[in-house]
C-alpha cells in the first residue's frame, strides 16, 4: 500500500501537529536516559539520534509506517534477485557483490560464483599493479557511480594507499579538467582506467579518446599495458586497443557499483585484503539491515527519520558534516546516491505523487563549515537537521589537532540543540535545532564499507515507503539527448526550431 493511504500516515500527520511545539532542551530534561535510549550500535557504526525531533511515539508510528508500506518485504525481495527495479526490468544485487564466496544456493549461486571469479580476477591485476615500481600514476576516468564512489573511497583511505603510487579523478567533460591532469603525467608512467558500464558514456569516452591521444603523442606505444576498462562491453573497449577488462552486471547501478570492477582504483590503493575487508564491513551492514527488528535496524530507523522529517515536519534539506578530511567527498557521494535514487516524483506505478521525495543534500568538511555555511544553520530561518560523522582514533600523530576537531564536532551538535539567548537579538541562537551524530572507532576499510552499506540501505528504506523506484535514473538522460542536437548546431549557429532563449544563447555562444 502506498504511504500516503494507510492509517499510519494519517496518525503521523496528527502526531506532527502535536508535536509542532517539540523542544529538544525539554525532552532530555524530561528523560536523562535519552541520550542512551536514543543511541544505537550497529557494525563499526555508532549513531547517536538522541538529539532528534523524535520521541518513542514518533518512532513507533514510523516503524507501523514501514510495516504498512510493505518495507521487509520489498526489502526481502530484493534480497532474493527479483526484479525490483521494475522500469528496466532489473534486479538489484549490489549487495551480492559483498556476499561471501559459496555462501548462497538456488537461483543465486552462479551469479555469486561469477562475481567471485571477477573480483579474484581484479584483484590480482590490482595486486601485479601495486607491485609494478614503473606504474606512479592511475588515472581513473568516469562519471557519476564511476567516478563518486571510488575516488571518495581512495581518499578516505588515502592513510593505507601504496607508497609510490599517485591517484587521479577525471570525470568533467570540461577539457581543463584532463589538461590539468595530463600535464604532469609521464605516459610511459601511468595507467588509465576507463570505466563505463556501456563504453559509451559521453563525458567517459570523450576523455578516454583524448587520453589515448594524448599518450600517443607523447610517445606512447604500449596501450595494452597503460589501459584497462571496467566496463561490459568488451568489444568496444578492444576496439580502442585495450586488452585488460573487468565487467559488471546490468543489476550493478551506477551509484552502487563501487564493490565491483569500478572498485580497482581503490583494490590498488589499498590492497586485496583491505579491498576485502571494505566488502566484508558492508556485508556485515547488510546481514543487520535483513535481520534486526524495525526498532533495532539502524538503516531502517534513519530512513524513516528521513521520511518523518520531509513529509511531517517540513525540512527541505539535510547538510552533512564529516569532521575528518579524508572523508572530505562524502557529501558528493551520498548526495548522488540519494537525489539519484529518491529524486523521484512519481511512484512505481507512475502515478504522480501528492507528497516530497528526497530532501536536497549538502555539506562540506567540518571545520571547514562552520567557517561557510553555519551561520545559516545557526541563525537562519530554515531549519536544516545536520550529521555530523567523527572518527575517534586518528592516523597522524599531531598533537592537538585530533582533539581540537573532536572538540569542535561535539561542541556545534550542542550549539545546535542548546541554543544561546540575547535580548538583543544578533547574538540569539534559537537553538532546538536537530542532529545526529556517527562515530566510528577508526577509519578503516571495514568501518567505510559499513558506513557505506548503512547509507544505501537507508535510502532504500525511504524510496520503499515512499512507493518509488529508487533504482533508475531517467532524469540524468533528457538533457543528455538535447546536447547532441546542440552541439551540431554550436558549429553552425542554426536555431531553426528551437525555443527562444535556446536560440538565443545559441547564437552567443556559437563557435
Amino acid at each position: 500500500m502506498r504511504c500516503d493511504h494507510t492509517p499510519a500516515w494519517q496518525a503521523l500527520k496528527a502526531h506532527a501537529a502535536q508535536a509542532q511545539g517539540f523542544d529538544l532542551r525539554a525532552a532530555f530534561a524530561a528523560d536523562p536516559q535519552r541520550a542512551l535510549t536514543l543511541s544505537q550500535t550497529a557494525p563499526h557504526v555508532l549513531a547517536d539520534l538522541s538529539k532528534n525531533h523524535v520521541d518513542a511515539a514518533t518512532e513507533a508510528l514510523l516503524q507501523e509506517l514501514a510495516r504498512q508500506t510493505g518495507l521487509t518485504a520489498h526489502r526481502d525481495a530484493m534480497f532474493r534477485g527479483e526484479h525490483i527495479n521494475t522500469t528496466e526490468d532489473r534486479a538489484v544485487m549490489h549487495w551480492l557483490l559483498r556476499q561471501p564466496e559459496g555462501s548462497l544456493g538456488g537461483d543465486l549461486a552462479e551469479p555469486l560464483a561469477q562475481v567471485h571469479s571477477t573480483l579474484r580476477a581484479m584483484l590480482a591485476y590490482a595486486e601485479q599493479i601495486r607491485a609494478d615500481a614503473q606504474i606512479t600514476d592511475v588515472v581513473n576516468i568516469g562519471i557519476g557511480g564511476s567516478d563518486l564512489g571510488p575516488q571518495m573511497a581512495v581518499q578516505a583511505l588515502q592513510d593505507r594507499g601504496v607508497p609510490g603510487k599517485h591517484f587521479h579523478f577525471v570525470s568533467n567533460v570540461d577539457g581543463h579538467e584532463l589538461a590539468a591532469v595530463l600535464q604532469g603525467l609521464q605516459p610511459e608512467r601511468t595507467l588509465f582506467l576507463i570505466a563505463s558500464k556501456t563504453f559509451s558514456t559521453t563525458e567517459t569516452m570523450t576523455n578516454a579518446r583524448s587520453a589515448l591521444a594524448w599518450f600517443r603523442a607523447q610517445g606512447g606505444v604500449d596501450v595494452a599495458r597503460h589501459f584497462a576498462a571496467l566496463t561490459a562491453n568488451g568489444a568496444a573497449a578492444a576496439e580502442m586497443g585495450m586488452q585488460t577488462t573487468f565487467g559488471f552486471w546490468d543489476w550493478v547501478g551506477g551509484r552502487y557499483s563501487l564493490w565491483s570492477a569500478i572498485g580497482l582504483p581503490l583494490a590498488i590503493a589499498i590492497g586485496a585484503q583491505g579491498f576485502r575487508e571494505l566488502l566484508a564491513g558492508a556485508h556485515a551492514m547488510d546481514r543487520h539491515f535483513q535481520t534486526a527488528p524495525l526498532e533495532a535496524n539502524l538503516p531502517v530507523r534513519l530512513g524513516l527519520l528521513d521520511v518523518w522529517y520531509r513529509n511531517f515536519l517540513g525540512y527541505t534539506s539535510r547538510s552533512m558534516a564529516p569532521y575528518h578530511s579524508a572523508l572530505r567527498r562524502w557529501p558528493a557521494y551520498v548526495q548522488q546516491l540519494e537525489m539519484e535514487s529518491n529524486g523521484k516524483r512519481v511512484d512505481r506505478l507512475g502515478q504522480a505523487l501528492p507528497y516530497d521525495t528526497s530532501p536536497v543534500l549538502w555539506g562540506e568538511p567540518g571545520t571547514n563549515g562552520q567557517h561557510a555555511y553555519f551561520q545559516m544553520l545557526h541563525q537562519g530561518t530554515q531549519v536544516v537537521p545536520v550529521e555530523f560523522i567523527a572518527v575517534k582514533k586518528p592516523t597522524h600523530s599531531l598533537q592537538d589537532h585530533h582533539e581540537l576537531l573532536l572538540a569542535h564536532a561535539i561542541a556545534q551538535a550542542q550549539a545546535l540543540m542548546l541554543g544561546q539567548a540575547d535580548d538583543g537579538g544578533h547574538k540569539h541562537f534559537p537553538g532546538n535545532r536537530p542532529s545526529s551524530f556517527f562515530l566510528l572507532d577508526e577509519l578503516t576499510p571495514a568501518s567505510l564499507g559499513a558506513l557505506i552499506a548503512l547509507h544505501e540501505h537507508r535510502v532504500f528504506t525511504s524510496g520503499s515507503v515512499w512507493g518509488i523506484n529508487s533504482f533508475d535514473q531517467w532524469g540524468v538522460e533528457l538533457g543528455k539527448v538535447l546536447a547532441k542536437d546542440i552541439r551540431s548546431r554550436l558549429r553552425t549557429g542554426d536555431g531553426a526550431g528551437l525555443d527562444a532563449s535556446t536560440a538565443a544563447l545559441l547564437k552567443v555562444l556559437t563557435l
